[in-house]
């Protein structure tokens, strides 16, 4: 069930991407490994629920990023508290039945902090690497038989035979188990068609949206709701999950400073996201409009400022939010929020 105080994940960057597209990473220029891991701890001792890598194999504005169960495994060796999810952990790259033994050994090895935030992965780095990427029925097909493997591997207590249309065992063992019982979380990201809300409603402990705007939002959990009502089930049982870019200090104008500083960074080479042609007139110029008015769907200004955008979200039902930190690798801004705007919305 989903919890009753709002949670707050820290999300680990894994890659640089600088520059005015301002995605994800835009105030780091050059992937540092041991800083990566060392915000993680940094983050569990600020009191961070959770810690979120990315399943990529190619990313960042030179294609580096760091590989993610990797990560997340040297995470866990430097933690004791945080939970451990994977963002879209990406079926291409493994095999269902290697996914559930995988997280099957890193759940009884953390403690069983692991939630599994599933999906297929990237369509550019499947072709890069020579892996598969069929059509989207067939990757909801495909995800959702994977899903049916991964749990009964999880569950089985005798050698599983599994004969599906794309997947199959004969013996397979997974031992030890997850310590997380019935099993760890699974999370399922976004409404991008009734075919993948249904796969949601049958097999989802999570829903996560990327960044949305409080009414944007509300549209997507409406159209979760319709997908839970249609396979009978009670959608108060999804937790759901935001991830969402974050640019906080302890003003506004000082977050606007911070904007222009990343905004004045070489432009990221390789890629460099969608660029906010109305934040960069507004950086240019005397536009004294917050943020917030010009960036529906990020978290930005002040912590009074940051602190009434959560509560937006929460009042939609949100109780768990993974926080990308623009301003990283200054560790301000996630020293900010947990200083000035978590313990606000946490109840007792």
């Amino acid at each position: 069930m989903p919890p009753t105080s709002p949670q707050f994940g820290f999300c680990v960057p894994m890659f640089a991407m600088p520059g005015a597209g301002f995605f994800r990473t835009p105030a780091w220029t050059d992937l540092d490994p041991p800083a990566t891991v060392d915000a993680c701890v940094e983050a569990e001792r600020l009191g961070y629920d959770s810690v979120w890598v990315a399943d990529h194999l190619i990313h960042g504005h030179d294609g580096g990023i760091l590989e993610g169960w990797t990560t997340l495994c040297v995470i866990a060796g430097r933690t004791q508290r945080v939970r451990l999810g994977t963002i879209h952990m990406a079926q291409a790259l493994r095999p269902p039945s290697m996914g559930a033994k995988i997280s099957a050994t890193l759940d009884a090895l953390s403690g069983g902090r692991f939630i599994m935030f599933y999906d297929w992965g990237g369509e550019a780095e499947a072709a890069a690497y020579g892996l598969p990427y069929p059509p989207e029925d067939e990757r909801v097909d495909r995800l959702d038989e994977g899903i049916r493997l991964i749990k009964e591997l999880w569950q089985a207590d005798e050698p599983l035979d599994f004969e599906g249309r794309f997947y199959a065992t004969k013996g397979a063992i997974c031992r030890p188990k997850p310590l997380q019982r019935p099993h760890p979380p699974i999370w399922i990201g976004e409404a991008r068609n009734d075919a993948w809300l249904d796969m949601v409603a049958r097999h989802a402990d999570g829903w996560n949206s990327v960044p949305a705007s409080p009414e944007r939002l509300s549209g997507k959990i409406d159209q979760l709701r319709a997908a839970c009502a249609r396979a009978g089930r009670d959608a108060s049982e999804i937790e759901l999950s935001l991830e969402v870019q974050i640019l906080i200090a302890p003003t506004e104008a000082e977050a606007r400073a911070q904007a222009r500083r990343i905004a004045d960074l070489p432009a990221a080479p390789r890629r460099t996201g969608r660029r906010n042609e109305a934040l960069l007139e507004s950086l240019r110029s005397d536009d004294t409009r917050p943020l917030a008015e010009l960036l529906p769907d990020w978290l930005v200004g002040s912590p009074d400022a940051v602190l009434a955008q959560v509560q937006a979200y929460v009042d939609l039902g949100v109780s768990h939010f993974m926080l990308w930190f623009l301003d990283f690798p200054s560790l301000d801004g996630m020293r900010l929020f947990a200083e000035h705007v978590a313990p606000r919305l946490r109840r007792p």
